[in-house]
């Protein structure tokens, strides 16, 4: 029996805490917070209850699968996991409107080419046959195997199967999702529903791999799903599965070092000065705070390294208690789209002083443990943005989420009469909450790109300490987060032989 030391308690190490422990190892996970889950968190207030992270699960097979190798309870016995129908109400900038099925190409299909004109669906739908290409040449090496040494090959080699499009001379394919957008799709409407898949990772279109259709395509085909009463409750499930296969739990302990003897990782110093010994250490911290944490290399050369200098957009939200019931038949989602694509974009990347109203996103549950009663509704306002815009400037974060309320006020009739009280949570307030940089959040790792959206690998140059979650191979997201926690309990098992779930 190993004695394995994890550092922070978000969803990615907890999977692999529990992993861990039922594989025999005394397990013991220090958070600096005074609760887990990372990202995942609730906030409440007058008898309204918000998810302030992610308020959507893909790939629920992923968290299926931990709640089966951890215990004789599956996780729909843990949790209440509903299916989201639709999938997603769209209202684009020029006042078309579209549901969108959920997990029904059939029905995606005929609903576009209903709301957007005949041709627009058979477009997307052929759209989705060539993102499940890419999905299928990927999801082995970028979800289920731990990184391969020779990661070049995923960096280099695009995946996404782009059609040919001939200009006078040449023939050029589709190497961007804003090429794809604007050469496949041939849509305006269809661009912005394909750009909104990346912006809601705080991804440039303009600059993001053609691979990231797989991203639309996750949602096509695994649909989207809800836990009843917000995906903190898989936070919370999560963590009683961690208790019952006894791991344990320090909250308020800081790590400030990662203890190296002999060029190994032998355990952990907290903040109070104690050390505390291990044969393993698993870190769920971003890079910066990991490098903070040792004065090793953890990345050996030609290994991914992260890019600790460019600032990653975060997540920005606005928690709106309404009075007046949510009505019969009111979609789950409606993502309203930005009036003005290139400014959302620049804002994103150029970070100016004033903020420009972006792709928004409406998280309207039909769940009464998130009200006082009837009468009230819960809603979650969201979108991506700059981490560093704004940061000491008076006043911006109310100017930002007084354009994410007018955006939603395409997605909730007559919003302004009905806000009994707003709470704003900037990318500041993720910082405080989970120590990422500037409250930074990791996108999913993608192919091709030059390797620019992939992740370092779980198992580091420091033997014996492991990375683990968002900013580790596989990236950001949910299913990922899970998938990071499998990774590296087969590492530390399993040994370097370890080749992935089969």
């Amino acid at each position: 029996m190993a004695r394995i030391a994890v550092i922070g308690a978000g969803m990615g190490a907890m999977a692999a805490a529990a992993r861990l422990a039922v594989a025999g190892h005394r397990v013991v996970v220090y958070e600096r917070s005074d609760t887990y889950g990372g990202a995942v968190r609730r906030f409440e207030r007058d008898g309204f209850r918000f998810d302030t992270g992610p308020g959507l699960l893909p790939l629920p097979a992923v968290w299926r699968d931990l709640f089966v190798k951890t215990g004789k309870e599956p996780l729909e016995a843990c949790v209440d996991l509903t299916q989201v129908d639709p999938a997603s109400h769209r209202v684009f900038p020029d006042g078309t409107r579209v549901s969108l099925p959920n997990a029904s190409r059939a029905g995606v299909v005929a609903a576009l080419d209903e709301a957007l004109g005949r041709g627009a669906g058979e477009r997307w739908g052929d759209f989705l046959v060539r993102a499940r290409e890419t999905w299928d040449r990927t999801r082995r090496p970028l979800l289920e195997e731990p990184l391969w040494p020779n990661w070049r090959v995923l960096a280099d080699k695009e995946p996404y199967p782009a059609l040919e499009r001939k200009r006078l001379l040449r023939t050029r394919k589709a190497a961007t999702l804003e090429q794809i957008g604007a050469w496949e799709l041939g849509d305006e409407r269809l661009a912005a529903l394909l750009d909104s898949h990346a912006l809601a990772h705080g991804l440039d279109p303009r600059r993001t791999p053609a691979s990231a259709a797989v991203l639309p395509y996750m949602e096509h085909a695994f649909g989207l799903w809800y836990v009843r009463g917000g995906i903190r409750e898989l936070a919370r499930a999560v963590y009683e599965r961690c208790l019952a296969r006894k791991v344990e739990f320090v909250f308020g302990a800081e790590v400030t070092g990662i203890v190296d003897k002999d060029g190994r990782a032998v355990g952990v110093e907290l903040a109070d000065g104690t050390v505390a010994d291990a044969d393993h250490v698993v870190a769920g911290v971003d890079p910066v705070r990991l490098g903070g944490l040792t004065e090793r290399l953890l990345d050996a050369d030609g290994d991914v390294r992260p890019d600790t200098v460019t600032a990653r957009p975060g997540r920005f939200t606005v928690l709106l208690a309404l009075r007046g019931a949510r009505a019969a038949g009111t979609p789950h989602r409606t993502v309203v789209h930005a009036p003005d694509r290139i400014a959302e974009l620049e804002f994103l990347t150029a970070r100016p002083d004033e903020p420009v109203r972006p792709t928004v996103t409406v998280l309207r549950p039909d769940d009464p443990a998130l009200c006082p009663d009837g009468n009230h509704e819960s809603v979650v306002l969201s979108a991506a943005a700059p981490t560093e815009a704004g940061r000491d400037a008076d006043g911006w974060e109310e100017r930002f989420a007084d354009l994410l309320v007018e955006a939603a006020e395409a997605a909730v009739p007559g919003l302004g009469e009905r806000v009994l009280w707003r709470e704003v949570r900037g990318p500041g307030r993720t910082e405080q909450e989970t120590g990422a940089r500037f409250g930074a959040v990791p996108a999913p790792a993608l192919a091709a790109g030059d390797g620019r959206l992939l992740h370092p690998g779980n198992a580091t140059a420091l033997p014996g300490l492991y990375r683990v979650g968002g900013w580790a191979h596989p990236g950001g997201g949910l299913p990922h987060a899970g998938m990071s926690g499998a990774l590296v309990a087969g590492l530390i098992v399993e040994g370097p032989q370890f080749r992935g779930s089969q």
